[in-house]
């Protein structure tokens, strides 16, 4: 039986044009999300196959499969939330005052955040997380689905930066993309994980 399903959309594919094509929402959603979320399964199974066999020549790849996978399905996950047709501007309430707080201001959060996201080499994303060990807020390039993130880290707001996320609609010209997706970021998802992450900290040292 599966254990990761493919999560269903809170609006059309068409719901975030012209800054996002429909195109690019149905491939992105319907193709890759699921492919990772059958990878996923895949993965989970043929370490179960492993353990009943007694034959872990593979267990290595495998583990690799299941976390690249994974992370794949839970980082798509939060990016379809974090976005909305009804999105954009800037966040209020006590998410703008840590955004202000950690990063001397919206302003700079919003240029730090994209300049993340345009300097990824290859495929990524740029994250805003809440630290659970320091308690604060910070930014940073994830690479492919599953690298370069520290642990104890909450999702809050997650860009992707892979092609095929924005090639259809802008090409190569990245920033363009970048500017545009601001238009749908979806403030009253990423404050409510925001409330529901700074109420936990992590029991590491």
């Amino acid at each position: 039986m599966a254990v990761y399903t493919l999560p269903e959309l809170d609006y059309d594919y068409s719901a975030l044009e012209p800054h996002i094509s429909a195109d690019i929402m149905q491939l992105h959603h319907s193709k890759h999300h699921q492919a990772y979320v059958t990878g996923a399964n895949t993965a989970l199974e043929q370490l179960a196959a492993a353990r009943d066999t007694g034959n872990f020549a593979t267990v290595s790849k495998l583990e690799k499969d299941l976390a690249f996978n994974l992370a794949g399905h839970i980082n798509h996950s939060v990016f379809w939330k974090n976005m909305s047709p009804d999105g954009g501007g800037e966040p209020t309430g006590t998410l703008n005052d840590a955004l202000s707080e950690y990063f001397a201001g919206f302003a700079n959060f919003q240029k730090q955040f994209s300049e993340v996201a345009l300097s990824i080499q290859g495929s990524g994303w740029s994250v805003l997380a809440w630290d659970t060990l320091g308690a604060r807020l910070g930014v940073y390039q994830l690479y492919d689905q599953q690298n370069n993130l520290p642990a104890a880290q909450i999702p809050l707001l997650q860009l992707d930066m892979w092609e095929h996320a924005f090639y259809l609609q802008y090409r190569n010209v990245k920033a363009d993309y970048v500017k545009a997706w601001w238009n749908v970021v979806n403030w009253t998802d990423v404050a409510a994980r925001f409330e529901r992450a700074r109420t936990q900290t992590a029991g590491l040292i």
